[in-house]
């Protein structure tokens, strides 16, 4: 497996594209219209409503220590502390539980498609617009018009149901949380407790950045504390769930097999491990959280006209995700210099009559 996508320069990156994107992002009017302040008023009691869920189980703790209190003398035991402290661990960075509804809403509303869409023209437009005075042939098409001809999940005939798509989402999310719950509780077994979250850092690192780096890692896990180490793989583990999410917009409507979708993500996985936990850090503030997954689905707008190229009409579109699988001007835009993202105007797509020859 190459490594070459998970370099320091890219997540480098990644990471500024968190603040240039978002920076775009709040430069359209078009976030500011009414509709988007009733979802932004309803994310915020959305956001409400998530505080009040992590938080009911370990009020329910509360009570029943309280109810014991008055037969168990807790002043000479902090064992009280430790289990609300260590509930409230479990639940925000093991189980990720604030992360995973948040991500739930997009199977409820599609706003967040809308956000995606509507900063996609957006994008295109502050484009154009900067590049007034250059050769129209030397631009890179736009995005917007032909995203939008593209029906969300491919063939209607095959959509799935919201019902189907919420059951996935709930499964590949309780498949990751079951397991990360498991290594955790495995890392406090007697004698091999302690090599249990450093191996689980090894075995994921080395997959992602190859053996050298993965054997640092798992060097510096035997000496770390398990509580940051836990934070450390958590927010990696995250910032690709993450940006898998955020990426659906996209992948909803531009088909890739699993094994081209695979690949697309790896040629890019060091700029977006950068992207996503950057917005990954921004979403851990209470309430205003899903605030943030707002501007950071507008962002990828941004980001996705930086690591694509422009797609043709849907009745032009056989063989196109085939050439999108390796980033071809990831060279050029990681040389750029921070003020002059938009310098690479020239079109690095390949004619239109040899998607059909390919």
């Amino acid at each position: 497996m190459s490594n070459s996508g998970f370099d320091p320069n890219a997540i480098i990156r990644g990471a500024q594209l968190t603040v240039v994107g978002a920076h775009r992002a709040l430069q359209n009017p078009e976030l500011f219209k009414y509709k988007y302040y009733r979802q932004a008023i309803l994310a915020v009691g959305a956001g409400v409503v998530i505080r009040l869920a992590i938080a009911a189980p370990i009020i329910g703790v509360k009570v029943l220590l309280w109810v014991l209190s008055f037969f168990v003398n807790k002043q000479s035991t902090a064992w009280d502390d430790n289990i609300i402290s260590g509930l409230a661990f479990i639940e925000d960075s093991v189980l990720q539980v604030p992360f995973f509804l948040m991500s739930l809403m997009r199977y409820i509303t599609p706003t967040l498609d809308e956000i995606f869409m509507d900063s996609i023209r957006w994008v295109d437009g502050t484009y154009m617009q900067k590049h007034r005075s250059e050769d129209p042939k030397q631009l890179r098409p736009a995005y917007y018009p032909s995203l939008l001809l593209y029906p969300t999940h491919g063939n209607p005939s095959t959509r799935r149901s919201p019902f189907e798509g919420i059951l996935a989402f709930v499964t590949r999310f309780g498949r990751r949380a079951g397991i990360s719950l498991a290594i955790y509780l495995l890392s406090y077994l007697p004698v091999i407790g302690r090599f249990v979250l450093p191996a689980a850092s090894f075995y994921t690192f080395n997959k992602a950045v190859g053996l050298m780096p993965a054997a640092v890692v798992f060097s510096g896990g035997l000496f770390l504390p398990r509580k940051y180490l836990v934070v450390f793989l958590q927010s990696y583990f995250s910032s690709r769930s993450l940006m898998r999410e955020l990426l659906e917009p996209y992948f909803s409507r531009i088909r890739y097999t699993k094994e081209q979708k695979a690949k697309w993500f790896r040629d890019r996985e060091g700029l977006l491990f950068g992207f996503g936990v950057g917005f990954y850090i921004f979403l851990k503030i209470p309430l205003l959280g899903v605030l943030v997954y707002g501007i950071a689905e507008a962002s990828t707008a941004y980001l996705i006209t930086k690591i694509t190229d422009a797609p043709p009409p849907p009745s032009e579109s056989a063989g196109f995700a085939e050439t999108q699988i390796q980033w071809r001007n990831k060279s050029l835009f990681l040389r750029l210099p921070l003020a002059n993202l938009d310098a690479d105007s020239i079109s690095t797509e390949i004619p239109r009559e040899a998607l059909h020859n390919r």
